[in-house]
């Protein structure tokens, strides 16, 4: 068995033939999918399709850019969702810095950035964004603690500050860092503090040398497998919609760079995702 452990299957690439994706995915040994939300109502949809499918599975969660759009009463939302058996984690949530508001790469920028009026009190909203998505990012962390769940962390361009307060979390709940691009030294660190690291189809990268380093050396019992899919289509689909049956070229790329067979690693990762999420919990 190989699991999915991160699809976000409610997107509407899938919507013209979600059968026939499910059915890929079984005739490449996937036989489990992690579906995730990345909003409120995204969250509900993946719910909707764990329950109607025995193979999928649902983490709930608001996405880092969204904070902005959260209604007040977001927390209490997913708290009524996560009653559901079929949730089992908190997710995706976390940090992204990637795009700041306070300078919009869309808007022409002058040379004299600091004195431009279009960019006049840019910290100031930046600081406002980042503080709406750490409070969002701390809400689902208490949560997850409160529910007995383990959260699945995006992060993109926000290390420190992710770690800042993930920290405050140690022992009260683990985490998957997914679509994991950070080098060795970084994943050892999230390691060191009781969490995962998951890997995506740019692990097939020619390009990707961190990744592929990571992946090599990083302990068999510390990370799993995912496609985020519809996104990250590995070698030879780059470029196209990527699906859960994927996860299998993801576990082959790792097996050839760590010397060892496709059913080791689709065992260990398998092993990993059960203790991570704990889909018999209920």
């Amino acid at each position: 068995m190989i699991i999915d452990t991160h699809a976000h299957l409610d997107y509407p690439d899938f919507a013209a033939d979600f059968e026939e994706v499910l059915a890929r995915a079984q005739t490449a040994g996937v036989e489990r999918i992690v579906t995730i939300g990345t909003s409120l109502e995204s969250s509900r949809k993946a719910v909707a399709l764990a329950e109607k499918y025995p193979n999928i599975f649902a983490v709930i969660g608001v996405h880092p850019t969204s904070a902005e759009e959260v209604e007040p009463e977001v927390i209490a939302s997913l708290r009524e969702l996560a009653k559901n058996s079929r949730v089992v984690g908190i997710g995706e949530t976390g940090l992204d810095y990637h795009r700041l508001p306070g300078l919009d790469t869309s808007r022409p920028v002058s040379v004299h950035l600091f004195t431009d009026p279009r960019f006049l009190g840019h910290d100031i909203e930046d600081a406002e964004y980042k503080g709406k998505q750490a409070a969002l990012f701390r809400a689902q962390l208490d949560l997850a603690a409160e529910l007995g769940l383990n959260v699945v962390i995006h992060q993109r361009d926000a290390w420190d500050d992710t770690l800042a307060i993930l920290k405050n979390y140690t022992g009260r709940l683990r985490g998957v860092f997914h679509c994991f691009g950070n080098n060795l030294e970084q994943a050892q660190e999230v390691i060191g503090l009781g969490h995962m690291v998951s890997f995506t189809g740019i692990v097939t990268f020619k390009n990707a040398p961190i990744v592929h380093e990571v992946a090599t050396r990083v302990g068999a019992e510390h990370f799993m497998v995912e496609t985020d899919c519809p996104y990250l289509a590995p070698v030879p689909f780059r470029g196209k919609r990527c699906e859960p049956a994927h996860t299998r070229l993801v576990a082959e790329k790792i097996a050839a760079l760590r010397g060892t067979t496709l059913d080791e690693i689709a065992a260990q990762t398998t092993k990993n995702a059960h203790a991570f999420f704990r889909f018999d919990r209920r």
